[in-house]
């Protein structure tokens, strides 16, 4: 298949961008991270005293780190090889058990075939397996793609701290800030929102069919089972185990994930819009790419479509996260398979996600600061300062200053320094008020506006 062929233009055209989580949420991934888990879970047996494996370990050494190589140099024709096994067992996870005992005999461990995959379920395997992908994942690749976005942001607001900007609430405009503040809004609540991921446990299923370790504790019932799961999740995956679930695990810690995700890139979507309507007003002029087209019918169009590429992937994530959120923690009784082709899309979001923010980060590089149209806006809505005016009369008891302001303000004429200087000179006030009103200006009636 090549990208002219994909169904899906996350492998197609946005191939590039998502190549880092082919190792994650590929079905080769996938197939690598189950077996990962059924050796793991194999070695971890070996600890136990009253299992036959006791011992093992220690007449062969070297033996655990040769179980290991089974899925640290898994290949393609490994995979393969398990996806052969699938077309007799119609199961996948049953393959992967069937392509690990293979594995033990060139190994010479026929005899202890049958204690891969003792006493689980399949969902003891593949709710471990995403969880740990995603965990991963996480960790190496999408935290850090955040992290460049947020400390972007971050910079910029800094470079930007003391340019002055009209403020537009409602679309019209309102009383002056800077921009690197309102760039400072966005990596604030970014900030605060990735926090929440160091309370988000990655929890994993491991306990059995019906989540009792019944088999575990038929075939050995003086061992404590529970104890072995904590430790063998924690100690050997990373993972949180989840004390009382059905067959499958409870979701709701990958819900709480889906959902921090998706705030984040609401706030990125908000940003990506608020940047749009900075170019189209000017504030922000775009670096020209020799050979780039903008329009393909107005020639002088530079069109701010990283953002807008953004914008649409972000809202893409979202929706598949919104749909992971609420189905995964939804089963009927013990089980039902609908969790079972969900779970296999989690990786999909995650794609969307790194597509927007590669975007974000290339449309932050184009992105050349235009001054003078700051300045220039800013210049022609001296109204603004009626805001400061009518607080400092209100401050001393002048007598009703928000009308007079009013009434000076939403006349059909233009608002200038003149205009405001004329009324100035009018008012009843004390000489140091006139002189304070006198030094606002839409330029300097900031407020606080330096970022930390």
């Amino acid at each position: 298949m090549t990208q002219l062929h994909a169904i899906s233009p996350i492998d197609g055209r946005y191939r590039s961008k998502v190549d880092a989580l082919e190792a994650f949420f590929s079905e080769g991934a996938l197939i690598r991270y189950r077996v990962r888990v059924e050796v793991e879970y194999f070695i971890a047996l070996g600890q136990v005293e009253q299992l036959p494996l006791k011992g093992l370990f220690g007449q062969r050494p070297g033996l655990a780190e040769q179980l290991r190589d089974i899925y640290r140099n898994f290949s393609d024709d490994d995979a393969m090889e398990v996806k052969e096994i699938e077309k007799t067992t119609n199961h996948d996870v049953k393959a992967v058990e069937y392509f690990i005992k293979r594995r033990f005999d060139t190994l010479g461990l026929e005899g202890y075939k049958e204690f891969i995959h003792f006493g689980l379920t399949s969902q003891d395997i593949n709710n471990t397996s995403v969880p740990l992908s995603l965990k991963e994942c996480h960790e190496e690749v999408l935290l850090p793609q955040y992290g460049k976005i947020l400390s972007l942001i971050e910079e910029r607001a800094k470079e930007w701290e003391r340019v002055a900007m009209l403020a537009h609430t409602h679309g019209q405009p309102a009383s002056p800030t800077s921009l690197g503040k309102e760039m400072m809004v966005f990596a604030y609540r970014m900030r605060r929102q990735m926090a929440y991921f160091d309370e988000i446990p990655f929890g994993a299923k491991f306990g059995g069919a019906t989540g009792n370790f019944n088999a575990h504790l038929a075939a050995y019932p003086e061992t404590d089972w529970r104890a072995f799961g904590n430790r063998f999740v924690k100690e050997s995956l990373g993972l949180e185990r989840q004390q009382y679930t059905t067959q499958i695990e409870n979701y709701d810690h990958l819900a709480a994930y889906f959902d921090n995700c998706k705030r984040i890139n609401v706030i990125l979507t908000d940003f990506c819009r608020d940047i749009w309507a900075y170019v189209s007003m000017e504030y922000f002029k775009q670096k020209i790419k020799a050979g780039e087209v903008g329009s393909s019918a107005m020639p002088h169009k530079v069109n701010p479509i990283d953002f807008e590429n953004a914008e649409g992937n972000l809202g893409l994530a979202n929706a598949i996260f919104e749909h992971l959120s609420h189905k995964l923690p939804i089963s009927r009784l013990q089980r039902d398979l609908t969790d079972s082709t969900v779970s296999r899309n989690v990786g999909v979001p995650v794609a969307h996600t790194l597509i927007a923010l590669a975007s974000i980060e290339k449309g932050m590089g184009k992105l050349i600061l235009n001054e003078q149209a700051l300045y220039d806006d800013l210049e022609n809505n001296w109204a603004v300062v009626a805001e400061a005016i009518q607080t400092i009369l209100r401050s001393v008891g002048y007598p009703n200053p928000y009308e007079a302001l009013k009434q000076l303000t939403r006349t059909n004429q233009k608002v200038t320094a003149q205009t405001i200087a004329d009324f100035v000179e009018t008012l009843d006030a004390a000489p140091e008020v006139k002189e304070r009103i006198s030094r606002l200006t839409p330029h300097n009636y900031l407020g606080y506006t330096e970022v930390k």
